[in-house]
């Protein structure tokens, strides 16, 4: 065998590894935003009216989100430092443990107003591993990546979200159709959680089976060779980060808001909407996100290859202004209550994210240079979820409660419009070299 075909065996190995370990954690994390629509409400907020107990679980829901930048801040500074890895380990064991705990978690009517508050930090350890795994799965890919394939190996990583949702969205249909809606509701909705330990086993297996990227090793190698160290080795890997890319930090932000309103209206919001507004059942639209994500998964790869021969900024922006517009058919479609054309609804919705978020990894790793790479792209990826996803459901539902269902429309495009214009003042990076 030679060397460029055991590299590619190599890269192939890291690449699947990093597409499972991400999937679970997506899986969980995903879970959780569906059990926010169709369960927390009854079974934690029992004394609130329904509007009021479903704002109550979407605020629940956003909680992850606000722990992101902090686990994007915890895990980026370790990651810099003591290597990808060993940081991408700790943050699948952190989200394995967050998630079967919260599988065993009692009720409102068991414990009263600490299972709402249990529930909340358990959410937020889920914030803080999604946080952190997101930087060490991207970068263990596309740093290991030949560079004229780094936006296809690094849609592995960016697979994981639609698959994540795939796998949740299944665990909530199986359990649904063994059960009838006492049984789901008792005990149920806990299945999916209680198989989270499966990431532990995971973790293990990256600990023991796999290596740290070229780049962070030839840092390492770089810092033991100067003993007089440049100031990037000095000091904090996020304040360094913080003072030599702000704009860059903030404009990846900015690029990311689309994918994040859109992404969890679709997967989340619309879950509630449509039940209460159409004939469809809780199945009928799990099955509906299951399918769009399921196209999701090779439009990433497809375009990720394209902006690998053509850059990553156009095809970007382009997800952006077709999302835009596409925001505007999403709810006529799933208000006519048929089943196809929700599909349609969810799955073009999807396929548009896909344009942005499947070179995004690639993107958002050659915007930072190899000392604080980690910590550059987590900040902008993880500033952008806390704005964009966090509050996308609760905001949602007010536009839609207080005013109309046509406004939801509004903010989901004026959300693509900032990334469009957020991208547009990125440069290009697509032939940078990593290792430099």
């Amino acid at each position: 065998m030679d060397k460029s075909t055991n590299t590619e065996s190599n890269i192939r190995k890291v690449a699947l590894t990093s597409l499972t370990g991400t999937s679970i954690e997506w899986y969980d994390f995903f879970l959780y935003g569906a059990a926010a629509g169709l369960v927390f409400p009854k079974l934690f907020f029992g004394e609130a009216s329904p509007t009021t107990a479903l704002i109550l679980s979407f605020l629940t829901f956003a909680a992850g989100f606000i722990a992101r930048p902090v686990g994007g801040i915890i895990f980026g500074h370790f990651g810099d430092l003591i290597g990808r890895k060993k940081t991408l380990v700790i943050a699948l064991m952190l989200m394995g443990i967050s998630s079967t705990l919260i599988g065993l978690l009692p009720t409102y009517e068991m414990i009263g107003i600490s299972a709402p508050i249990l529930l909340t930090l358990l959410r937020f350890a889920q914030g803080i591993a999604i946080g952190g795994q997101w930087g060490g799965a991207m970068l263990l890919v596309t740093e290991n990546a030949p560079k004229e394939k780094r936006g296809y190996y690094g849609a592995y990583a960016q697979a994981g979200a639609p698959v994540g949702v795939i796998l949740a969205n299944l665990a909530f249909i199986t359990v649904s159709a063994f059960t009838n809606e006492e049984s789901f509701l008792s005990w149920g909705w806990r299945i999916p959680f209680l198989a989270s330990f499966l990431l532990i086993v995971i973790s293990l297996y990256i600990q023991l089976r796999l290596e740290d990227t070229k780049a962070f090793k030839e840092l390492e190698a770089l810092k033991e060779q100067n003993t007089e160290a440049p100031p990037a080795f000095k000091s904090s890997p996020i304040l360094e980060a913080l003072k030599k890319y702000p704009k860059r930090i903030s404009l990846a932000a900015g690029a990311f808001l689309s994918v994040q309103v859109t992404f969890y209206i679709l997967i989340a919001f619309l879950l509630a909407y449509g039940v209460e507004t159409t004939d469809l059942s809780r199945d009928d639209l799990l099955t509906a996100v299951l399918i769009g994500s399921a196209i999701m998964v090779p439009t990433q790869f497809f375009f990720s290859s394209y902006s690998d021969r053509n850059g990553r900024k156009g095809i970007f922006m382009t997800g952006a202004a077709l999302t835009a517009l596409w925001a505007f058919a999403i709810f006529p479609l799933t208000g006519t209550g048929d089943f196809f054309y929700v599909v349609i609804a969810i799955t073009f919705g999807l396929m548009f994210l896909g344009m942005m978020y499947g070179p995004q990894a690639a993107f958002f790793a050659e915007l930072f240079s190899t000392e604080v790479r980690y910590s550059g792209a987590s900040l902008g990826y993880q500033l952008g979820a806390i704005i964009g996803g966090s509050f996308a459901p609760i905001i949602a539902t007010l536009l839609w409660k207080n005013y109309d269902i046509f406004w939801v429309s509004v903010y989901i495009a004026i959300a693509s419009i900032i990334s469009l214009i957020s991208v547009y003042l990125l440069t290009e990076t697509f032939q940078k070299n990593l290792n430099e």
